[in-house]
């Protein structure tokens, strides 16, 4: 699960630079922006992933649990979490979500006086 994590925030990280490359038709502020709230979004899920990963290590490697046990958990946790990427993250793209803030809840795009 650790290890998914961290290929997850790589990919992240690789789409978030690939944005400073190719912003696509948007301006490269507004990709970068974009991206970059989609990115911290993956950060917060990530980082529960990783407690939950951290609750696993330090309290079911270390009991007194049997290997087949505790290897059912490990696997278990795993597919847990592949199945809330694919099938609800495969529903989100479908209906079209991008991970971004809607307009209305995004910041001015440039200073403004208040």
């Amino acid at each position: 699960l650790e290890l998914t994590a961290v290929f997850v925030a790589a990919g992240t990280g690789l789409r978030l630079g690939w944005t400073v490359i190719d912003p696509g038709p948007r301006t490269r502020r507004v990709a970068l922006a974009e991206e970059g709230r989609a990115a911290l979004a993956m950060a917060i899920g990530l980082a529960l992933v990783l407690f939950v990963s951290g609750a696993v290590e330090g309290f079911v490697t270390p009991s007194g649990l049997p290997t087949w046990a505790r290897v059912t958990i490990g696997v278990v946790a795993e597919l847990a979490f592949l199945a809330y990427v694919y099938v609800l993250g495969g529903r989100a793209v479908r209906s079209g979500a991008t991970g971004d803030l809607d307009a209305s809840e995004r910041s001015a795009g440039v200073p403004t006086a208040a």
